[in-house]
């Protein structure tokens, strides 16, 4: 194999990067930003060129584990998928399906493979114990979006390339890249819209890396932005400033909203928000006057007590600003696969359901067909008829990741079984009895089939594995624990092969029998030999291609999309900047848009008592993040966890003085629910009043194979976090906005 130049898209976060990997036999000698990349135009950070790291990592994980007496040893993949048969199916005969349960982790959404492999293992299970990362993230914005849109996906984003006035609260594009929003090169994107005159307000109790590149920033208490959203719309209402006359016949009970408003004017707002009540007059009038503007919120906007509300109100307040599907403003992407508002029926549908049934323990219902993953060390340990005694985790490290996660560790040791499907022995997986490891990001396809629905400028892009591969695909690992779980065994080669015909075929099958479907009437098995692609993920994609949005519909579109014609665009298929979609996006009931669903509504009540809270006296701790991590798993890797300590707490000068701690001193930080020693950052770049520490620290647990984060553990910033404190809306956990006591560290 000589020396070669490969185009990748990277598939570590949501901005999706093109990439140059030039390798030298099965060595990977190089990763860099592909300056022709029609998309990401030449971008990349820190986590793309890792990925040669992780590819060669001796931590990561090429063979499976199994434990025995209390010792992971190196397993052969017929051993370990024997060991799986060996105790799964006794207990799901002897308890149930309710007994078991599957945790689904952040690095799924980066992965078609495990993405479209969950289906066949849910149903094999049939479990409604569905646990994910969503929980502690994003579910609040899906849930807003999906009740008002008609899909979890349908989500605009800020149409940024046209924009000349974008207000941003609690997200960070310069670090994240976008998050719910497919935005690689950000600053530059940023710059552009400066240099023809636009102007960006960053709302955030941090003034964080995108604060800084911004024209204003305005410090927010953490908690807070439903109320200064309020205000908001209490101005463009009050002064006549809404602009719905272009979309109002596809809304669907907007007068409603006017009324829920008058309590919520500036001054009443601003102690309770922080931001002045002429600030918030401002920024209002702004929205309205602009021609092309939008307002965005992410994670520090949806992981707080009022984070559906929140949600729902960044929504509202584009519609009510006459920002919502216009040039410039937040705009649907039109995504060439995976998503249910580019195909099917437009403009109408069954729209989405929640609180379909409810946590065994707490009570607490579903979102998306999600439980909250706060209620999952419960569900474990209380006895009962449900009691979850076998887990599958597919990615993510809950332990990390949710509030108390100690609890949880205790909780997986209770466990009658436990599989993970990760690359790393690490602070989650240490529990498991058997691991079974994926594949390095060099070896298998990629596809962005989540994210691409919400992406800043139309795209199709595909990557191809760079070196084979001995090992099963995470495709195939899950089909077979599906045959596992379904009470069929271990399959062979050729069962295997025949059980994900079955499923390929089946998907044809479904999209010939809907007349609104591109091949509809035509026979399935005409299509299903046709397909080019190889692996029963890239078929699906491959059928989900060719039928979406700008698909050949299998030879009837001649100019249309096929899997191959994307695979061979190494810069990838430019389909063109954001465009109006309303109505033909939408999927509700009534065929418009759901303005004030009664899920939503019925949680005003929470912001009218809080206007009477009595305010506390407390440091309010919040979360970051740095360009440098992802979540908890690339601290293993050289490139990254390399230069100046990380994992601190930022404190505002003010308060350090009043406390007598000073600057890389250590000091405890205290909650209702733990105790952690941090050393201090003392900046301005936080607001008084707040405290802030990154997420996804706290490597120190023993049993775990992580030498690089070992040396640099940090502190897990969730073991602060009350488990019990859910957003009442969704179930998401409150990590933001925490109410925490500071204290020189004496004994360091």
């Amino acid at each position: 194999m000589p020396t070669e130049t490969h185009h990748r898209i990277c598939p570590i976060c949501e901005a999706g990067c093109g990439l140059i990997v030039t390798t030298d036999g099965s060595e990977v000698k190089q990763v860099r930003a592909n300056p022709d990349d029609l998309f990401s135009e030449g971008y990349i950070c820190p986590k793309g060129v890792s990925l040669k790291e992780l590819h060669d990592d001796p931590d990561r994980l090429r063979t499976p584990l199994i434990k025995r007496n209390g010792k992971h040893e190196v397993a052969a993949w017929d051993e370990a998928f024997t060991e799986i048969e060996k105790r799964l199916p006794p207990i799901l005969k002897d308890n149930g399906p309710l007994s078991s349960a599957i945790y689904i982790g952040n690095p799924t959404a980066h992965n078609f493979e495990l993405g479209l492999g969950l289906g066949p293992l849910g149903m094999a299970l049939q479990s409604p114990n569905i646990f994910s990362a969503g929980s502690v993230d994003q579910i609040p914005k899906q849930f807003a979006c999906g009740l008002m849109y008609g899909t979890w996906l349908s989500i605009p984003v800020p149409d940024i390339d046209r924009s000349d006035y974008i207000v941003m609260l609690g997200a960070n594009p310069i670090v994240s890249n976008g998050s719910l929003w497919m935005v690689p090169n950000f600053r530059g994107r940023l710059k552009r819209m400066q240099a023809r005159g636009g102007r960006m307000v960053v709302i955030d109790p941090r003034r964080t890396e995108t604060a800084e590149a911004a024209d204003n920033h305005h410090f927010i208490k953490p908690g807070t932005d439903a109320f200064f959203l309020m205000g908001v719309l209490n101005v463009l209402f009050a002064e006549n400033l809404t602009d719905t006359a272009y979309i109002r016949p596809h809304l669907k009970d907007f007068e409603k909203i006017e009324p829920l408003t008058h309590t919520f004017v500036p001054e009443t707002v601003a102690p309770i928000c922080g931001i002045d009540a002429n600030t918030i007059r401002d920024i209002a009038r702004d929205l309205a006057i602009t021609k092309r503007a939008a307002i965005y919120g992410r994670m520090g906007t949806t992981t707080q007590k009022h984070g559906a509300l929140t949600s729902w109100l960044l929504e509202i307040a584009n519609i009510a600003a006459g920002n919502l599907d216009v040039e410039g403003g937040s705009m649907f992407a039109k995504a060439p696969a995976f998503a249910d508002n580019a195909v099917g029926r437009p403009g109408i549908g069954k729209g989405e359901t929640v609180y379909k049934y409810a946590s065994r323990v707490r009570g607490i219902p579903e979102v998306m067909n999600n439980l909250p993953v706060a209620c999952l060390a419960e569900e474990i340990e209380t006895p009962g008829d449900g009691q979850i005694r076998t887990l599958i985790t597919l990615g993510g490290n809950p332990v990390l990741s949710i509030p108390n996660g100690d609890r949880l560790a205790e909780a997986f040791e209770q466990l009658d079984f436990m599989v993970s499907l990760d690359i790393y022995l690490n602070e989650t997986t240490r529990h498991a009895d058997v691991i079974l490891p994926g594949t390095s990001p060099f070896e298998k396809s990629h596809y962005d089939y989540y994210l691409s629905p919400m992406a800043t400028r139309n795209v199709a892009r595909l990557s191809s594995p760079l070196f084979p591969s001995d090992r099963p695909t995470e495709w195939q690992v899950l089909l077979q624990l599906s045959a596992i779980a379904g009470g069929h065994g271990v399959l062979g080669d050729n069962a295997l092969a025949a059980m994900e015909d079955q499923i390929v075929f089946a998907q044809i099958s479904s999209l010939t029998a809907d007349e609104h479907s591109s091949i509809a009437g035509r026979d399935p098995q005409e299509i299903f030999t046709s397909l080019e692609a190889e692996g029963g993920a890239e078929r699906l994609t491959e059928v989900a291609l060719r039928t979406g949005a700008y698909g050949d519909a299998f030879g009837t579109k001649p100019d249309g999309l096929t899997y191959a014609s994307v695979a061979e665009s190494p810069n990838s298929v430019d389909l063109g900047p954001l465009t109006p979609r309303l109505p033909e996006c939408l999927r509700t009931p009534s065929g418009k848009i759901e303005c004030a669903p009664h899920e939503i509504i019925t949680g005003i009540d929470q912001l009218e008592d809080h206007l009477n809270a009595a305010t506390s006296n407390k440091l309010m701790l919040f979360g970051r993040r740095q360009v440098r991590s992802n979540n908890s798993w690339l601290h293993n890797l050289p490139v990254l966890a390399k230069g100046p300590y990380r994992c601190t707490l930022m404190l505002h000068p003010e308060d350090a003085a009043e406390l007598g701690i000073g600057n890389q001193e250590h000091a405890t930080i205290t909650s209702n629910r733990g105790r952690l020693e941090v050393q201090v950052e003392i900046t301005e770049t936080v607001m008084k009043g707040t405290v802030c520490l990154p997420h996804g620290w706290g490597h120190d647990h023993e049993g775990t194979d992580l030498s690089i984060a070992a040396g640099r553990p940090g502190v897990n910033m969730n073991l602060l976090a009350d488990d019990t404190l859910l957003e009442p809306l969704t179930g998401t956990a409150v990590l933001n906005g925490i109410p925490v006591e500071v204290a020189p560290a004496r004994t360091h």
